[in-house]
Formats: structure tokens, C-alpha cells, sequence
């Protein structure tokens, strides 16, 4: 752990609070965690509420030899109620007490491990965080920059990593961007999402830019309502992104009016980026291949073009996303722009994953939401010649209202195969049917009425089983995941595999073969 040297007053606590808790300002720091059984002489504990309350724990963190433990005032409360020791008047225990206990770990955090990449960029939205923010390393990389980006699917770049959360918690945050720095990385994206700016996570993260790149219906199993995720989302501009800093912003999502005005109200420079006329960074046209699209756009009414090797026409915007990073971050327009025909798609969206011998192409893209379904199914539809299958599910203990809205969504397919994508906890059979019932009473596919198979396995077999050489599969909801969560368990399960599996059974060929067409 770093911080060597780094003092109460360092950490960025009030010197009043400090004091109110007879605490030294310039007493040293050890440490710093939200886990009191990590607690060791002189670390400072901070107490968050969650699914559990950490000021139940504080008393034991204390008796570890806590320096000072930083809570709320109800947690402060309890933390007194609970001490059931002999000890010093209640108001000599050490206890630091903030309005957000969470803001003031992300902002110790930052302080205690003190080293970020030179510039940073993050994005937020519902659906392409991901592909954004590798986008934005590949366009840094393009240009001589030392870059990563992380998030779902973990660190990649300068520095490779497995995946985890999308937004780490602060203390694993800050450690990575200090370790990310310390390997010469100068450039780094990351994804924010609504968990962790409702958290604080991302506070203290000094970023240049801000990315945008829509708001829909998703999480309504943690948020409160639309309005609360909606909110959520927006404190990327509202609090992490400083005055002076640029905002990258989807001009044609609903939110954009709201977003921009929250921008400019804190003297942010804000770049509109879509379809619309009133976009600074303008996607005007594209024409879609086999393997990829050709963009037109117009920036500061210069008309431009690239090609990019990335299926579908999100990707396309997600392109221009960001290249808007990269000029908000302050490179230059013409330069970034030369490094689009270099970007490949990232693991698991919209990706490539296998080509049956009688050319028909095999996708795999992390789409688990109704509007990130619809859209993924349109912007495969305008790379297929033929029939479109999709199969997809949804995921259990998480919310359920979504379920008839993806199978809705998935009536603009050929042929809709549901499946189980991690039940989790739940019966699958009662997901798949609520799925089921989203897509009757209107016009079914064309070919038949949704086909049901339980297993994720037979299902993809009998998606490859279908395809004619000018169709395309679309496996959608687990993306780059290499588990299926059933009944509380885990088990090992990557659709890209199974995909080149079903090619290689399918089409008489040793499994490596399959994966010819992985590559774009």
C-alpha cells in the first residue's frame, strides 16, 4: 500500500472534524479501509452503509488500534451505542464525522496513493461504455500515447488484467491507477457506471473529459426509479468531471438538453456527437460491408470519411464518442481521426467469434438490456444478407420488468431462440416465459414463433444448426463473461466457445479451425 508520509490532515478530512475527534492533523497514516477486519495499528477505517452498516463494526476496528474511524452522524451514534467497554468519555473516541463517508474514502483514497495517469477519461451511458473506452485507448495508442482503458472487462492496454467491476471500489481504484502510472501509462479510460457514481467511486479520479452515451431503461433493480439512474449518471458531470474539463455528449439521446446544460453550468466545454444537425461531431452517413462500415462525418464543417473493422451502427458512433474524448483530452482532430481505421471491436461486443464453412457469420455482443438488444439487432441486420437468429435470455434476481421488453425487442429478428442467460436464483423456466410473453400478441418473426430451449449450449448449437450462408447469428446477454450462474452456482460457460464448438461439430472441423473467422 502506498501513502508513505501522508497525515491526517493529507487525506483531505476537515481540520474542525479532526479536532472534534481530538484527533492530531498531522498524525501519520498507516492505512486506509472499509473492512475492519483489514484494520492494523494506525489505519483509519471508514464506516459505509450498505447491505450492512460498517458503523456495527467500528468498535472492533477501534479495539484493532484504528487511528480514527470516519462515519455519518447516525453511524457515529451508533458506534457510541455499541462501545461496551471501559473506555474514555464517548466524545474522546476518534470518530470523524462527515456528511458522506463514501466521498471521503474516494477523496483519501486519491490523496493516500497520490500517482494517476496524466490524463484521464471516463464514460458513462447504458450501453457502450465499453467498446468507448477501448475505442479511445486504441485512438491514444494510434497516436504514440502509453494507454489503458478498464472496466468490465478488466485492464487492457499497457497493462493487461482479467475483469471485475466496472467501477471499482475507491481504495481498488486508486491503487490501480497509482500502479497504472508507475508503469509509465500516460493516458487511461475508464468506465463509470451508475453503481459507482451513486457510490462516490469515481471521486477524486482527476479527469480531463467525460463521455456520454445514452440513458435507457436499465439497473431499475438498485435505482429507485428512471429519474434516480438518470441522476446517477449525470453526477459524472455534475461532480467528478472538474470546471474546465470537457464533455463528450450523445446529442441525439433524450437526456442531452439536460446533460449539456449541466455541463456549461460548471464551465465544462461541451462536444455534441451524433446524427443530428446541431452535432459538433456530425455522423452524416454510413455504408455497411461484411466486416465493418464506412463512416462519414463532419467536424467543424469539414466533410470526413473512415472506414472502421467493427460490425454494426453503434459501433460507429461509439467511434465518434471516442474521438471526442481524444480531442476533449487535447489532441488533434485530424490526427485522431487518421487513427480510426485502426480500432477493432473489444471482447464481446459485437464480436466476431466463428464463421461456418458456408460463410455464414457468428457474433457474440454483451446486449442485456430491451433497448441494447433492439439496437444490436438492427445494427446486425444491416451486415446480413439473409435471415437474422438471435438467442438470448435474461438474467434472474435483477429486474424482471425488463424481461417481456427484451422479448418485445427481439421480434425484429428472423428467428428468436430464448434461452437462459444466469438465472441465478430464480426457476429459468419462469424468466424465459415472462420473455415469452413479452413477444406475443403482435406480428411474430417471419419464419415461426420464438423457439424456447433451455440450455445455453443446445441453444447456440441450434442457432449454428440454422444458418443458410447468407444468415447471421447473434448470441446475446453474456458477451465476454466466462461463466452461467444457475441455482447459486457458477459454472465455466463462454458463448464465444461454445460458438466455435457448435461450428466445429457442425461443419466436421478440429475446434482451432472454427476460429478462422475471429478476427474481423
Amino acid at each position: 500500500m502506498s501513502g508513505a508520509g501522508i497525515t491526517l490532515a493529507g487525506l483531505g478530512l476537515p481540520a474542525a472534524d479532526l479536532a472534534a475527534a481530538g484527533l492530531a492533523p498531522d498524525a501519520p497514516v498507516a492505512g486506509l479501509t472499509a473492512d475492519s477486519r483489514q484494520v492494523k495499528p494506525g489505519w483509519v477505517f471508514f464506516a459505509l452503509k450498505g447491505v450492512m452498516d460498517g458503523a456495527e463494526f467500528a468498535p472492533f476496528a477501534l479495539r484493532q488500534q484504528a487511528l480514527a474511524v470516519v462515519c455519518s452522524a447516525p453511524g457515529a451514534e451508533t458506534v457510541r451505542r455499541l462501545w461496551d467497554r471501559p473506555a474514555p468519555p464517548a466524545e474522546a473516541l476518534p470518530l470523524v464525522v462527515v456528511p458522506e463517508p463514501r466521498l471521503a474514502l474516494a477523496r483519501a483514497a486519491a490523496a493516500f496513493f497520490d500517482a494517476q495517469p496524466a490524463v484521464m477519461a471516463a464514460v458513462t451511458g447504458t450501453n457502450g461504455k465499453t467498446s468507448v473506452a477501448s475505442f479511445l485507448r486504441q485512438v491514444w495508442e494510434g497516436l504514440g500515447r502509453r494507454a489503458a482503458a478498464f472496466g468490465t472487462v478488466g485492464v487492457e492496454g499497457a497493462v493487461e488484467r482479467a475483469g471485475g467491476l466496472t467501477t471499482p471500489d475507491p481504495m481498488a481504484l486508486h491503487a490501480l491507477l497509482a500502479e497504472l502510472a508507475g508503469a509509465g501509462v500516460t493516458h487511461a479510460a475508464m468506465e463509470a457506471s451508475s453503481h459507482g457514481l451513486a457510490q462516490f467511486r469515481a471521486d477524486g479520479v482527476r479527469l480531463t473529459a467525460a463521455g456520454l452515451t445514452n440513458i435507457t431503461r436499465d439497473h431499475m433493480d438498485y435505482h429507485r426509479d428512471h429519474a434516480d439512474y438518470v441522476a446517477a449518471k449525470l453526477a459524472l458531470f455534475g461532480r467528478v468531471l472538474p470546471e474546465g474539463g470537457t464533455a463528450a455528449l450523445n446529442a441525439d439521446d433524450p437526456v442531452f438538453a439536460q446533460a449539456a446544460a449541466l455541463a456549461r453550468s460548471r464551465g465544462q466545454r461541451v462536444i455534441a456527437v451524433g446524427r443530428g444537425e446541431h452535432a459538433d461531431l456530425r455522423l452524416t452517413g454510413a455504408a455497411y460491408h461484411e466486416t465493418g462500415q464506412d463512416l462519414d462525418f463532419t467536424w467543424r464543417g469539414r466533410s470526413r470519411r473512415a472506414s472502421i473493422h467493427a460490425v454494426g451502427g453503434f459501433q460507429g458512433e461509439n467511434a465518434l464518442m471516442a474521438a471526442a474524448l481524444a480531442i476533449g483530452c487535447g489532441e488533434d482532430a485530424d490526427a485522431v481521426f487518421a487513427t480510426l481505421p485502426s480500432l477493432r471491436a473489444v471482447k464481446g461486443r459485437m464480436e466476431h467469434v466463428a464463421t461456418r464453412a458456408n460463410g455464414a457469420r457468428i457474433y457474440v455482443d454483451y446486449s442485456h438490456t430491451a433497448a441494447s438488444l433492439e439496437t444490436a439487432i438492427a445494427a446486425l441486420r444491416l451486415h446480413t444478407p439473409g435471415r437474422l437468429i438471435v438467442a438470448f435470455g435474461a438474467g434472474g434476481d435483477r429486474d424482471p420488468g425488463k424481461r417481456p421488453l427484451m422479448g418485445e425487442a427481439a421480434r425484429a429478428a428472423d428467428i428468436a431462440i430464448v434461452t437462459d442467460d444466469n438465472p441465478r436464483s430464480e426457476p429459468p423456466e419462469a424468466i424465459r416465459a415472462a420473455i415469452i410473453a413479452g413477444m406475443a400478441g403482435a406480428d411474430s418473426a417471419p419464419d415461426s414463433a420464438p423457439v424456447e430451449i433451455g440450455d445455453r449450449g443446445e441453444a447456440i448449437l441450434a442457432g449454428v444448426d440454422m444458418l443458410g450462408s447468407s444468415d447471421r447469428l447473434l448470441i446475446a446477454g453474456k458477451g465476454h463473461e466466462t461463466g452461467q450462474t444457475v441455482a447459486g452456482i457458477t459454472h465455466p460457460f463462454d458463448d464465444a466457445e461454445q460458438a466455435r464448438a457448435a461450428v466445429a461439430a457442425l461443419d466436421g472441423l478440429a475446434e482451432s479451425d472454427g476460429q478462422e473467422g475471429t478476427a474481423p
